[in-house]
């Protein structure tokens, strides 16, 4: 009996697309990686702010919580193939970690390019057949079956075809929607495209006088429609056109979504989260006996960064020429009111080019979460940010695609061995 391998395409070097093809060429398939860009792997070399954040030492339920898009749909892809799982293959393969802060996850080397680097010798190893700058046009198929993938060089005959063409963020690394069109062209549905994990473009001038400010220990609270509905505590950073950073990155998609929908978003800091209003009153109180014979500008110093004081004394109406002995009851509570509600008003966000990873794309309702294969077109599999599925930063975004582009090439190659 003649043995005759599948073959299988995979569309898309990235973080789905690469583990996708090593791993069905593990299970014997005869594998085509189709990158249109003259490398693979080119945002894998740029995430973790060129660390490489791998995956998150958070147990699974934390997992689909930190995923507010679509985070259930996981449960298939985890189960099979997790951060354990995940771990042990890169260990096997000669890739040591360390866990950091927030059960993050990097190569100890903290270089993604050793990463990247990695799954290109993989690829050799394997007998994978890559071919780059060579994008996919069109999928081809018959009776319902995926028959092959053309390019504007060739056609290329498969009985399985992988797409992992990501999302609509950092283009300059091959991410520009291709596979939402190539989807479309199928039948698939495609969930409106949005920036998620982006900084925040705010009206306030005073973003821009306090550009290159981080902020630590602070709470960012965002509203929609005058209801307050999302709240983070950590670190943030005022830029020239608004707000970045850990917090406003981790309530960026939901600003996204509510901005998408017309709502009018707000927002405040509150600067001094550990203390409450009569705490805060007590101790701006102290720090003005302290330095009595002082103008206002030069009193808060001990409370706020230099930068900052004229910013809250003057949305507190308080001018910094102000002698401190001067100064009101009433000034001064609106003062510690300023510091516990700094107010934003959201604009919209940056654009989807730079964004983190991209919100929206093939439905999920089409695809089925046990195997990632197509409900429409047997023999049609979808893995990483190609299909409407994000999570916030921390490594669940690569675990994500880790997981899914694993399923793909299990369920594409099954009965292969």
């Amino acid at each position: 009996m003649t043995f005759i391998s599948k073959r299988v395409i995979v569309i898309g070097g990235g973080v789905a697309g690469l583990l996708a093809s090593v791993t069905a060429a593990s299970h014997g398939a005869s594998v085509i990686l189709l990158e249109k860009m003259n490398r693979v792997g080119l945002k894998m070399g740029i995430t973790g702010k060129g660390r490489c954040n791998l995956t998150n030492a958070a147990p699974m339920m934390e997992f689909i919580k930190k995923t507010p898009g679509n985070g259930k749909f996981l449960f298939g892809a985890y189960k099979r193939f997790f951060h354990d799982e995940l771990l042990s293959l890169l260990h096997d393969w000669g890739l040591s970690t360390k866990v950091e802060r927030g059960g993050r996850i990097f190569p100890l080397s903290d270089d993604a390019q050793e990463v990247r680097h990695l799954f290109m010798r993989l690829l050799e190893k394997k007998g994978v057949e890559l071919h780059l700058e060579e994008g996919a046009t069109h999928i081809e198929i018959a009776d319902g079956q995926v028959s092959g993938v053309r390019t504007l060089k060739n056609f290329y005959p498969a009985d399985a075809v992988i797409l992992c063409t990501g999302g609509q963020s950092y283009p300059r690394t091959g991410s520009t929607g291709d596979g939402y069109r190539l989807a479309a062209e199928l039948g698939h549905t495609i969930t409106p495209i949005r920036p998620a994990l982006v900084p925040l473009v705010c009206e306030e001038s005073y973003c821009k006088e306090l550009q290159g400010l981080s902020l630590k220990n602070v709470t960012l609270s965002l509203s929609a429609g005058g209801k307050r509905k999302t709240q983070e505590f950590g670190e943030m950073l005022f830029t020239h056109f608004g707000v970045s950073g850990p917090i406003v990155l981790m309530q960026s998609d939901q600003v996204s979504l509510w901005l998408s929908e017309g709502y009018e978003v707000k927002g405040e800091i509150d600067l001094k989260p550990a203390l409450s209003e009569d705490v805060l009153d007590k101790r701006i109180l102290r720090d003005l006996k302290t330095y009595h014979l002082k103008q206002m500008g030069n009193a808060l110093l001990d409370l706020l960064p230099h930068s900052l004081v004229p910013v809250v004394l003057r949305l507190a109406h308080i001018s910094a020429e102000k002698p401190v002995a001067e100064l009101t009851k009433k000034e001064r509570i609106s003062l510690g009111k300023v510091m516990k509600h700094l107010p934003l008003s959201i604009k919209k966000t940056r654009p989807i080019d730079e964004a983190i990873v991209t919100a929206g794309g093939v439905s999920v309702k089409e695809i089925n979460p046990s195997t990632m294969e197509s409900k429409l077109v047997k023999g049609l599999y979808f893995a990483g940010e190609v299909i409407d599925v994000h999570a916030l930063t921390g490594g669940y975004n690569m675990q994500a695609a880790f997981s899914m582009g694993h399923l793909a090439a299990e369920s594409a190659t099954e009965g292969q061995e």
